[in-house]
This record gives C-alpha cells, structure tokens and sequence, in this order.
C-alpha cells in the first residue's frame, strides 16, 4: 500500500499541480531514506566480512584489506579534515581510489577487445556489416583515414550520427519501457522481490 500510494503521488505529481508539493516532500524523504540506507549498508558490509574472517570463508583473505580501508576512510573523513582540498581523505580518495578506479576501469578494455573479437567474426551479413562498419568508424578517427580517401571522415560521422544514434534511441527506448513496466509492477504489487520474498 505504501509503495503503491508514494507511487501514483510520484506519477500524479507531473500532471495534476495539487500533488507537486506532496511529490517534493516524498523526494525529501527520498534523500533521507538513502542515508539511512547508507548506514545499513556499512553495518551489513562490516557484519558480512567479520563473519568471513571468522570462518574463514572462500576469499576471506581480502576481507581484513577491505574493513581496513573502509576505517581509514571513515576515520579520516570524520576526524581530520573532512572533504576540505589537501586534507587526509582528499588525499586518500586522489591517491588511492582513483588510480584504482581507473585501473577497473581500464581492464574493461581487454573484455571489450575479446568481445569485439567474438562478435566482428564475419560468420553472416549481420556480423559482417557490423565489421565493415566499425572498420569504417576506426578508419575515421584516425589521420590515415583521411589519407585514403577524404570522404572516410564524413561517412564515419555519418555512421555514428545516423545508424548508431538511432540504435542507442531504440536502446533507451527500451529500456524506459522496462523501467516503467517494472515500476507499474511494483506499484500495483505484483512484483514484490524488493520485499526480501520471491513471491
């Protein structure tokens, strides 16, 4: 009942002007939810890597490195110098999450690689015009493709700006769809896995 009543005011809030300040009000209360919903994040986080290092569970080695960090972190944002430019957390956060951050990130670049490998196999006409066409497209960002033929450029601008957008339209079309259709699930109870059950 709760869920379904926050979420027609959440609806009703775009169309019928008497529901807008009931809908900022639940937005509010919004924003404090999530951070009550940090603090039970942290706490299940401690409980699940105690229990871990306890039993000494699969992987449980890399369970003392994270409680570690996550009190370095903490102690540092909340006694010496918060967020401020310069002070313990800033940088911890420069110096160490975002060169691990980018190093996530830049392994992606392997499984993009393997995955373009698997998928520009010319094994029908579908794979082979995605071949040619991501041919064309790297043809185009690089200073050779000019020198081959002057037109490469434009007929990979072309690609991008016309086929491919129109493929990320019809992508986030999609996936609005789902967002709206599991939303309305959600509102009107038939999916109830947000619950803890599975019914």
């Amino acid at each position: 009942m709760i869920t379904f009543v926050t979420g027609m005011i959440m609806i009703l809030q775009f169309f019928v002007p008497a529901t807008q300040t009931m809908g900022e009000t639940i937005q509010e209360w919004f924003m404090i939810i999530a951070s009550a919903a940090i603090f039970l994040g942290t706490i299940n986080l401690i409980q699940v890597h105690m229990h871990k290092v306890r039993y000494k569970a699969r992987n449980w080695k890399y369970s003392p490195v994270t409680l570690t960090g996550l009190a370095a972190m903490l102690v540092s944002g909340l006694f010496f110098g918060g967020i401020e430019q310069g002070g313990a957390f800033d940088y911890m956060f420069q110096q160490m999450v975002v060169p691990m951050g980018a190093t996530m990130f830049s392994l992606l670049a392997f499984f993009v690689a393997s995955a373009a490998f698997r998928a520009f196999r010319a094994s029908n006409w579908r794979a082979t015009l995605l071949l040619l066409s991501a041919f064309i497209v790297m043809l185009g960002r690089v200073p050779i493709g000019a020198m081959i033929w002057h037109k490469i450029p434009m007929v990979s601008e072309w690609i991008m700006q016309v086929p491919n957008l129109a493929g990320q339209r019809a992508v986030m079309i999609g996936a609005a769809m789902g967002g709206v259709a599991t939303s309305l699930r959600m509102i009107f109870g038939i999916e109830r896995s947000y619950l803890g059950g599975t019914d």
